[in-house]
């Protein structure tokens, strides 16, 4: 039977009810965009039917694609929802940022289901470039219809009780909405007060002790495996053990790594570990549903017509996805059409002079200097505070790339001012810079090179495009320019995701050996993300949770 978007038609297969764990020969019927009936039947069919995958948390941003691009891709994979974060635009645009997403994503039929972003700016230590207020976020909720208060990453602002934070959280609650929460690495006495405020779910946990610790709480663990932190093989025995307390995200997923799979990957992957397919799937399609209370369909009689065809229940390759009954993809393409969005940015920088990336120091006596350097790691957003010692001449410290200690800046995007500066480890660059404005969360830029020279180069490309990722190789510079909010494009996926590749392939060109540069890159000024990340405003430590001096006294 061919594949339809008539308001009547019937699919048959192998049908998987999750709800009831059971798999039987059937038909679906479909009238007006909704499952009318379910008739079983004792046939064997090739193809199997089950509820679509939902990405139970992510920030459609960090695809550098605006929601009508990103729906276009991610429905290949079997994906009919989201839960989005758009706190990244928020940052840059404040509520006209949250606006522009919701007003794109309605443009297609695809299940995009935005929250209120709890925490803009991110810090009170960093320069963004809006405010999201206690009044913004109801005003969002009873205005705009969104579904829940993004992940409140003040986490030291709930274990203190902050006025502002829990007054966002009251709303949401008052509201009926779920609280996402962001605390990574917090345990004991500590997640616990900060669960009892009212915050469900997680997707920061990196070890399963703390996973295990926060769902002690009855806190809902998500587990994360996007392009740059990969929390799965740590985390995956929760599908089996907590089954209904586990969801899939992604939180941050490059546009040529959307394009290769979603969600789907998850499931195959965690079928293959030896996890019972119905807890694999209770985690993929139903928990997020569930939880957030989403318009989505799940396969029962009378729900949207949301649900999608796979060849088995091992390889789980999509053949067709259906959202109200509509089939968005069908054989690898998609047949959701491309909107030209519009462009609006937040864009006030002059270009920067070489001399404005050294670091001055007072001549010591002999020639060196102890710096607090950022370790950053492969697959994770956390970073190490680590002690180097470097040299230090004509009034400054020198980068030192035969030991990988290179120059790091974060420049401010909004204003006029000067760049800060520190040191950081594991990049492997070997020659030139790379630089984004795809910077956690305030989108300033960030840049990493071995020469002040390439280093601003890098800054200036990006300055020039007003938004955008840059590689910097001596005298060639490859820039994918960014223009909506400095930060995505408006641009066809497919074509942005070749573009990425080609540019990420530059960066590892120059020695990078990190798995994703440009998205490590983007968190190293996430300053809620411990131990050590730079600001626009200095090199901050987040065990303390204030500025640090680069000098170690």
């Amino acid at each position: 039977m061919s594949a339809s978007s008539s308001p009547s038609f019937s699919r048959s297969g192998m049908i998987v009810n999750v709800l009831s764990r059971s798999v039987h020969g059937g038909k679906v019927h479909v009238q007006n965009g909704k499952i009318s009936a379910i008739d079983y039947d004792d046939n064997h069919y090739e193809t199997y039917i089950l509820p679509g995958y939902v990405d139970a948390h992510v920030h459609v941003e960090s695809s550098m694609l605006v929601p009508s691009e990103f729906a276009r891709m991610a429905v290949v994979h079997g994906t009919v929802g989201t839960v989005s974060d758009p706190h990244e635009i928020a940052n840059v645009l404040g509520v006209a940022g949250v606006r522009y997403m919701l007003e794109n994503a309605r443009n297609v039929n695809f299940k995009c289901n935005f929250g209120a972003p709890s925490c803009v700016p991110a810090t009170t230590f960093e320069t963004a470039g809006a405010v999201v207020t206690a009044a913004d976020i109801r005003e969002l909720f009873e205005k705009d219809n969104l579904k829940y208060l993004s992940e409140m990453m003040n986490f030291p602002g709930v274990l203190f009780r902050d006025e502002m934070v829990m007054e966002k959280i009251r709303i949401a609650h008052e509201l009926g909405r779920p609280v996402d929460g962001h605390a990574p690495g917090l345990r004991g006495a500590d997640a616990e007060k900060y669960i009892s405020a009212g915050i469900s779910t997680d997707h920061e946990c990196f070890t399963l002790e703390e996973a295990l610790d926060k769902v002690k709480h009855g806190m809902k663990i998500l587990i994360r495996e996007g392009s740059a932190a990969k929390n799965y093989e740590a985390l995956h025995s929760l599908i089996s053990s907590h089954p209904l307390m586990t969801m899939f995200c992604s939180d941050d997923k490059h546009p040529n790594d959307l394009a290769v799979s979603h969600i789907d990957e998850t499931v195959r992957r965690s079928v293959q570990k030896g996890h019972d397919v119905m807890d694999v799937l209770q985690c993929a399609c139903i928990n997020p549903v569930l939880h957030y209370g989403l318009d989505v369909g799940l396969l029962r009689v009378g729900d949207a017509a949301d649900f999608i065809e796979v060849n088995n229940l091992r390889e789980f390759k999509t053949l067709r996805t259906f959202i109200n009954g509509e089939c968005v993809a069908e054989s690898g393409q998609s047949r959701i059409e491309r909107v030209i969005a519009p462009l609006l940015n937040n864009f006030h920088c002059s270009p920067k002079h070489v001399a404005d990336f050294r670091i001055a120091v007072n001549e010591p006596t002999n020639n060196t200097v102890t710096v607090r350097v950022i370790e950053a790691f492969d697959g994770q957003l956390i970073t190490k505070e680590i002690h180097e010692t470097l040299q230090a001449s004509a009034g400054e410290i020198q980068s030192d790339a035969q030991r990988d200690i290179l120059k790091m800046t974060v420049v401010n995007r909004y204003q006029d001012v000067p760049p800060a500066l520190c040191f950081i480890k594991n990049f492997g660059l070997t020659r030139g810079a790379i630089a984004s404005c795809v910077g956690h969360d305030s989108h300033n830029i960030i840049a990493v090179g071995t020469s002040d020279e390439e280093l601003c180069k890098a800054v200036n490309a990006i300055i020039a495009s007003e938004g955008g990722i840059c590689v910097v190789d001596g005298e060639n510079t490859d820039v994918l320019p960014l223009p909506v909010a400095g930060i995505m494009t408006n641009e066809d996926g497919y074509a942005v995701g070749e573009a990425y590749s080609r540019i990420d392939a530059k960066a590892k060109a120059l020695g990078s050996r990190l798995h994703a540069p440009f998205m490590t890159l983007s968190f190293m000024a996430l300053l809620v993300i411990p131990d050590l990340k730079l600001s626009d405003k200095g090199l901050f430590s987040g065990n303390s949770f204030a500025f640090t001096p680069l000098v170690v006294e």
